[in-house]
């Protein structure tokens, strides 16, 4: 049931980020737009609504996926160790505990999502102008849905196409994955009264919201340079690894660069992890009592 909640929870969460999604990887790795006001005026100008959900069919699908499995992993691994250390699975964890489950749980959603990251950074970044937007005849886009961004990828790049920017991603989410179910389990326990058992919805959808900014503000560096290195190859963007990505970024933009898109990874953050962790829970609960 963990598997099936969290797949529910990753799909309904996804449909609710992605416009913000798209216009924090434009800012991320374009240099052109002046914010973040200026990237939605673009995008809706030149591509209207539609330019806001590229690649969104692959994300949903990807997202649902790897939900599941982070949070099928995360309470099995929790399980694993508390029959280890306590001799009872559903024995009360430490913190560390949780932190090593969600650890886990962020390494191995890496195996699936980077092909599906991949294929969503493209999209998102391809330039194909909506026909009401201009006079000239409208040329056929490189990728035509995510999809054949996979197909067209492994044709021209090979399969180490689809794990371009596998090391941020790793060290992203292994270390925000951890943050992400320390922070929700003991927002809970805090939150929650000593006579209830579990906590209530209310507590479930602002602990939700709180650990996904806190995680994202922890992966916000990291989440930059694998958008970096996972767009198509250009005069511009030339990284042969992640060090060399980050020590080109820096010396061309900045520090500050490692943090563009913070603010909309963090307002994005909240209301998407508040749908993840409450429909989360609603589905457990209705497993548990029918």
């Amino acid at each position: 049931m963990d598997f099936i909640a969290g797949a529910i929870g990753g799909g309904l969460s996804t449909a609710v980020g992605y416009p913000l999604d798209t216009v924090k990887v434009r800012i991320q790795t374009e240099k052109h737009y002046k914010g973040f006001w200026h990237c939605v005026q673009e995008t809706y100008r030149t591509e209207k609504v539609w330019g806001f959900y590229k690649g969104v069919s692959a994300s949903v699908l990807a997202v649902s996926v790897v939900s599941s499995v982070s949070f099928g992993t995360y309470k099995n691994f929790l399980c694993t160790i508390c029959k280890l250390r306590y001799g009872a699975a559903d024995a009360k964890p430490s913190k560390l505990d949780v932190s090593l489950a969600g650890g886990a749980a962020g390494a191995v959603r890496v195996v699936l999502t980077n092909p599906s990251e991949v294929a969503k950074v493209r999209m998102q970044t391809q330039r194909n102008p909506h026909p009401s937007t201009t006079s000239q005849p409208v040329s056929k886009p490189k990728y035509l849905g995510s999809l054949h961004c996979l197909k067209v990828i492994t044709k021209e790049e090979g399969f180490a196409g689809l794990y371009k920017g596998c090391s941020a991603l790793l060290c992203r989410d292994c270390s925000a994955s951890a943050v992400y179910f320390l922070s929700y389990t003991s927002l809970c326990d805090w939150l929650t009264p000593a006579e209830r058992s579990k906590p209530s919805f209310l507590v479930v959808l602002l602990s939700g919201g709180f650990a996904g900014v806190l995680a994202w503000g922890l992966g916000t560096p990291m989440d930059v340079l694998k958008s970096r290195m996972q767009i198509a190859e250009s005069d511009q963007h030339k990284y042969k690894g992640l060090i060399h990505c980050a020590r080109e970024s820096v010396r061309k933009e900045g520090p500050k660069v490692l943090f563009k898109g913070l603010g909309l990874n963090c307002a994005r953050a909240f209301p998407v992890n508040m749908v993840v962790f409450v429909t989360y829970e609603a589905v457990l609960r209705f497993a548990d009592h029918y």
